[in-house]
């Protein structure tokens, strides 16, 4: 593949509803952060694009529950997640916002372009309306309970107990969650992005090549999806807050949120390109969207894979001018403590609270969240671990070496490179020596494959590794003790230790940008740069070292106490809350016994069980009815684990129809109990019934 000439990374726009927590930075925001400032220190050209999605119905439910208005509401939370953001070192190119005229300007354009051309389908369908609020319902707006787990809070577009995904009109009992009435079928126009008719395009069946190249959740995931075929999705909504729709007969329509954010990446460029007093003002638009020798990278989370992976690259295909997707790097999901990280519940760790706590630790956390980036699947951020690796990893091994290597410098050479007068003659040093640049050379081989195929864990590994070997190298030579016998060689262990020193602080660029900054200055070169690592010399016999200082500082127990603590107060007040507020589900409308007799219901015998692949609620089930032997897929694996399941008695729904999930055929339902339905109903705790038996 040839070598673009340029960069645009973009990361995810995040919802302008809330502040930023950990787990919105382990999912792309400091993967892509930590991927331009490599792609910057090689001397790249980059632009990267970020800003608030200020439209949706998240913005609207918030306004709502805080009394204000929508726009109050973005601008607010604008505000707090940018200066977060900026405070944590992540270094946007531009933050936009999608409120702004270029942004609406610009997705109408696009809109239109999309419209004059015939591109979308015109329909009109029935949708949820709710009569006492006088409007439309968008998916979100309406819940009920899920056809496939019972869950009694499952929304208009997916149940997010069994993640499965749902039209609302599959919903049983649905609400309105804006005024609590049973909404009323009611005929509206909207246009349509005919996906199925675009996915047997000759262009898209090309560009779908790239998903063999991508990390595996991206591409499974969307081989799932266009497996079961893709079918036209509205790209209009009725809804009086967002971009409007820029066609006759639209009023009191906007776009799709996941058509006007991603388009959010576009007129953030635009901005950028106009205020920018950076070279790159001269640069035309095109070339950074318009021109194929530019690598278009969209770093996000894993729920936004299929929008960014399928979805606006059709959008940008039918348009015509623009450039695809050449990488998609999307991580899974980081929990805390043990549980889902949870926005409404508080169980989270708020960037904003982190600083108050820890002030310019941001570096500690940057290294905490890449050493557990969830890059594959989901990962889990506590506090002991985080104290844990700052301890033995950046104080002990990174800051220790760093702290002796100077320390003995300014004992023995007050503060100067040593001049090497004699080469190393002795045997057992020189092979030291050789293992330790060995060992080096490695890991920064090593360190800069991972960084371009987008493996930052790994890559921040070698990177410690090198401090590792560096540590190595005193502790074989011991130049402390060496000094009194064999001055000439500890000058050449000490000169070698400062270059590996340097190394460091160049290489520390992408992952700690603060450190970095900092251990240049103590090392008395700021301008060292990514060219110089792969030298054997960086720095010259005689250069004269800054004042150092110590890198890190041990995190102590009253520190991670402090969380802990806070973090059980939550728990309390979570577990508390279903007391106060908590109501049993309302009993359903009456129904004659011929109704209850259409229900087979039968004892069946888990014998296998496994996780679906790329789907982290639904688990696999072999189930033994006695009569035959059935494939059940149940949204239960955060309930159960697969061997917990096997042997365990059941009672199946043996007559509902067959349905497919995720491309598998479920040819059955698993009775659920409880009123979250988190424990599986027992049928019976006899040991010997027989199997496929009916429950009545």
């Amino acid at each position: 593949m040839t070598e673009p000439k340029r960069y645009l990374v973009t990361a995810a726009l995040p919802y302008a509803n809330g502040p930023v927590h950990i787990g919105h930075l382990a999912g792309c925001y400091l993967p892509a952060d930590i991927y331009v400032r490599y792609l910057k220190a090689q001397g790249k050209e980059v632009i990267f694009i970020c800003g608030s999605d200020e439209h949706g119905v998240p913005i609207t439910i918030k306004a709502k529950k805080e009394g204000i208005t929508p726009q109050q509401v973005v601008d607010k939370y604008d505000g707090i997640m940018k200066n977060a953001f900026k405070d944590f070192g992540i270094d946007f190119s531009f933050y936009g916002r999608t409120s702004s005229k270029t942004h609406h300007d610009t997705a109408q354009e696009f809109f239109r372009n999309l419209y004059d051309k015939g591109i979308f389908k015109e329909e009109i369908t029935n949708q949820y309306y709710d009569v006492e609020a006088n409007q439309f319902l968008a998916d979100r707006y309406i819940t009920g309970t899920c056809p496939r787990c019972g869950n009694n809070n499952a929304y208009g577009d997916q149940c997010e107990k069994c993640g499965t995904t749902l039209s609302p009109t599959d919903l049983i009992n649905p609400k309105s969650a804006l005024s609590g009435a049973t909404p009323v079928l009611k005929e509206t126009k909207n246009w349509f992005l005919p996906m199925d008719t675009i996915q047997q395009s000759a262009q898209f069946q090309e560009y779908i090549k790239r998903f063999d190249a991508w990390k595996s959740n991206i591409k499974g995931q969307c081989s799932s999806w266009l497996t079961e075929g893709l079918q036209p999705r509205a790209m209009t909504r009725d809804l009086d807050w967002g971009v409007p729709v820029p066609v006759e007969g639209a009023d009191g329509k906007v776009l799709y949120v996941w058509f006007d954010a991603p388009i959010g990446y576009i007129s953030a460029t635009k901005e950028f390109l106009l205020t920018s007093h950076s070279a790159l003002r001269t640069s035309h638009f095109e070339d950074w969207w318009q021109n194929e020798d530019t690598a278009l990278i969209h770093f996000i989370g894993k729920d936004n894979i299929v929008f960014h992976a399928i979805i606006f690259p059709m959008m940008l295909m039918t348009h015509g001018k623009y450039i695809l997707p050449t990488n998609v790097p999307a991580n899974e999901f980081l929990n805390l403590e043990g549980d889902k990280i949870s926005t409404s519940r508080n169980w989270a760790v708020w960037l904003h609270e982190y600083l108050i706590d820890f002030p310019n630790r941001q570096d500690e956390l940057r290294y905490v969240l890449t050493s557990i980036a969830p890059e594959t699947k989901d990962s889990e951020f506590t506090w002991k671990d985080y104290q844990t690796r700052i301890n033995s990893e950046l104080v002990s091994i990174f800051g220790n070496f760093i702290n002796r290597v100077l320390v003995l410098s300014d004992k023995f050479y007050e503060g100067k490179i040593p001049v090497i007068n004699t080469p190393l003659t002795d045997e057992k040093l020189l092979t030291c020596r050789q293992v330790c640049f060995d060992g080096v050379a490695q890991s920064l081989h090593a360190m800069r494959e991972d960084l371009d195929a987008v493996k930052l864990r790994d890559a921040q590994a070698e990177f410690i590794n090198i401090a590792r070997a560096g540590n190595k190298y005193l502790a074989d030579t011991e130049p402390w003790k060496l000094i009194k016998s064999d001055a000439e060689s500890v000058k050449q262990i000490m000169f070698d230790a400062l270059q590996i020193c340097a190394k460091l602080a160049i290489a520390a660029t992408p992952f700690l940008p603060h450190t970095a900054n900092k251990l240049k200055a103590m090392l008395g070169d700021e301008n060292m740069n990514w060219n110089d690592l792969f030298n054997e010399i960086i720095l010259l016999e005689n250069h004269q070292l800054g004042k150092h200082e110590i890198l890190y500082k041990q995190v102590e127990d009253e520190e991670i106490q402090k969380q802990l603590n806070r973090l059980e107060e939550i728990k309390k007040a979570i577990e508390e809350q279903p007391l106060k507020t908590h109501n049993l589900a309302e009993l359903k409308p009456d129904i004659n016994y011929e109704d209850f007799e259409k229900l087979d219901l039968r004892v069946g015998k888990v014998l296998e069980a496994e996780k679906v692949p790329k789907a982290d609620k639904l688990l696999k089930l072999t189930v033994d009815l006695g009569f035959e032997k059935r494939t059940i897929l149940s949204g239960i694996a955060e309930y159960y684990k697969p061997e917990e399941l096997v042997g365990k008695l059941v009672t199946v729904v043996a007559n509902l129809a067959p349905r497919k999930i995720r491309g598998i055929e479920s040819q059955g339902m698993l009775l659920m109990a409880g009123n979250d339905f988190g424990k599986l109903y027992n049928v019976s705790t006899e040991k010997d019934i027989e199997l496929g038996s009916v429950v009545k």
